[in-house]
């Protein structure tokens, strides 16, 4: 099983000294720190206008980390498509994986947040018509022999000659989920599934239903189901003083984010999008002791190693890891990678094994 840094670069709280700018520096120097210890991969979430994150263009900051690295895959986590034009998506992330010698692990998703399509004219609505069309668009773009004509209620393209074309072949992204409809999608177009464990317990009950459901639906489309990432929040340490930042913290990203609101009626909500509403709601209730493995990765290096050995059982072949959520200094994030890939990543085979065993051998 393979790790990875993750970030949605959450920078939204009262009296805060760090500006947006100087978090994307650190997520970038953070990004290429994570190559430096043997993580697999960098994850970067799109979020605008400060409310999720403070990261609109992931694809500039991993343009940036590519520069600076050799190995680390560089994913979106994940490119909200439909605020998006999908030929320009096609090309930006296809241009992306021929800079950095196809090093793409390309993710997209609708968002959840209306307050982030409207400044972009998008009727969110119809977000879910909009990105299943943006989707085969997208997937034309990268896949089709020759010249790309697509006519589609919300895109149209006639004859359009796209380029570049992704570095790898084949590419097969992933498909950001947290309901059944974008698992359908992920098995429609033959794509890898991302989870998040908090949303899958909400939505499904748990993680290993969450994937047994994607398992079926693929069997169901007559595709065999494909790779699956999942995201965890962490923080290693069960001392007192480590509370703040395994739990308090936690609860703060969800205020601050507003994830912790009931303010979005069901009544608002895209008929496909009922289940966010129930994330609201059991949001904005959660205390501390509420949070589990279902939420976050928390305690000493063997007690994440015992979760993360259930987790490998069910065939998760990545593990995202969010260690600079809830404003941790640049140092106690370092700390806390070091940790992990020092403690808890040897108890797993992985692309890690070698690296560290090269490290050593210097």
């Amino acid at each position: 099983m393979e790790f990875g840094y993750f970030t949605l670069s959450d920078n939204r709280y009262p009296d805060n000294p760090r500006t947006a700018g100087q978090f994307m520096m650190e997520i970038r120097d953070q990004s290429v720190y994570a190559e430096h210890i043997g993580m697999h991969s960098a994850w970067i979430g799109e979020h605008h206008f400060n409310r999720r994150g403070c990261v609109p263009m992931p694809s500039m900051v991993h343009a940036n980390i590519a520069a600076l690295t050799n190995r680390i895959r560089l994913g979106p986590a994940v490119v909200v498509l439909p605020i998006h034009h999908p030929v320009q998506v096609a090309e930006e992330w296809a241009s992306l994986d021929q800079l950095s010698g196809g090093r793409v692990d390309f993710a997209t998703g609708r968002g959840y947040d209306m307050h982030e399509y409207v400044p972009f004219d998008v009727d969110y609505q119809q977000s879910a018509e909009i990105f299943d069309e943006g989707l085969e668009l997208l997937t034309l773009c990268w896949n089709e022999d020759g010249p790309v004509t697509f006519q589609g209620k919300y895109y149209q393209a006639e004859n359009l000659e796209v380029c570049p074309r992704p570095a790898q072949n084949p590419f097969r992204p992933y498909m950001g989920s947290f309901s059944r409809f974008s698992m359908e999608l992920a098995a429609r177009h033959d794509w890898n599934l991302m989870l998040a464990p908090f949303a899958a317990s909400l939505v499904f009950g748990g993680l290993d239903q969450a994937i047994d459901a994607y398992r079926e639906i693929c069997i169901k489309a007559g595709r065999t189901p494909r790779g699956i990432k999942i995201s965890y929040f962490i923080h290693i340490g069960d001392a007192p003083e480590d509370e703040y930042f395994a739990t308090d913290g936690l609860i703060d990203y969800f205020t601050m984010s507003g994830l912790r609101s009931r303010s979005a009626p069901a009544g608002k909500l895209p008929p496909t999008m009922a289940y966010y509403q129930k994330i609201r709601e059991a949001l904005a209730d959660i205390k501390k002791e509420d949070l589990s493995t279902h939420s976050i990765l928390v305690g000493s290096p063997q007690k994440i190693i015992n979760r993360l050995k259930e987790v490998e059982a069910l065939g998760v072949e990545e593990v995202m890891l969010y260690f600079n959520y809830a404003r941790k200094p640049d140092s106690m994030v370092r700390e806390q990678m070091d940790r992990f890939m020092a403690d808890i990543a040897p108890a797993f085979d992985g692309s890690h094994v070698a690296v560290r065993a090269a490290q050593a051998a210097q």
